[in-house]
């Protein structure tokens, strides 16, 4: 995904981790507990809140962030968020990786309930662009219903 923003604009924004919930589908809150550790609150499937703890385990400013959940250890998730200057000044190029619990097992687990990390992370990446380049998310898919839709 290519951000029509500059590499430290967009790794700072993304490692204040209380911004996630900007353009994160299901992280509802996200409250810092220290530097490297926060938790957060996740609305599941059949509306179900979770609490997750997720501790940063790497980060190199401006190139990575490495995070993964601690909450249960069977059921480890693991993110790496890579930021690279783009082909245009001011431009950054962001991927995430993810690792699942029980690898792609998991993952058919996941897709069961509905839930595809694949097409969850273009959509969050896609609200993150957008966010970021016009200030609002018009991107819907992969989110909790009615999450960033303006009040009526």
């Amino acid at each position: 995904m290519t951000i029509a923003r500059p590499v430290e604009e967009v790794f700072g924004f993304y490692r204040e981790f209380t911004n996630l919930p900007r353009f994160l589908g299901d992280v509802m809150q996200v409250e810092n507990i220290d530097a490297a550790t926060s938790r957060w609150t996740i609305q599941g499937p059949l509306g179900l809140r979770l609490h997750w703890t997720v501790r940063i385990t790497d980060a190199r400013a401006n190139d990575y962030i490495r995070y993964e959940t601690v909450t249960a250890p069977a059921l480890k998730t693991s993110w790496e968020i890579r930021f690279a200057p783009g082909r245009q000044r001011g431009e950054t190029e962001i991927r995430e990786t993810l690792q699942t619990p029980l690898g792609g097992a998991g993952r058919a687990l996941l897709a069961l309930i509905g839930k595809f990390p694949v097409q969850e992370m273009d959509a969050n990446l896609n609200r993150l662009k957008q966010l970021l380049e016009t200030g609002r998310v018009t991107d819907l898919r992969h989110a909790v219903a009615g999450k960033f839709q303006p009040p009526v």
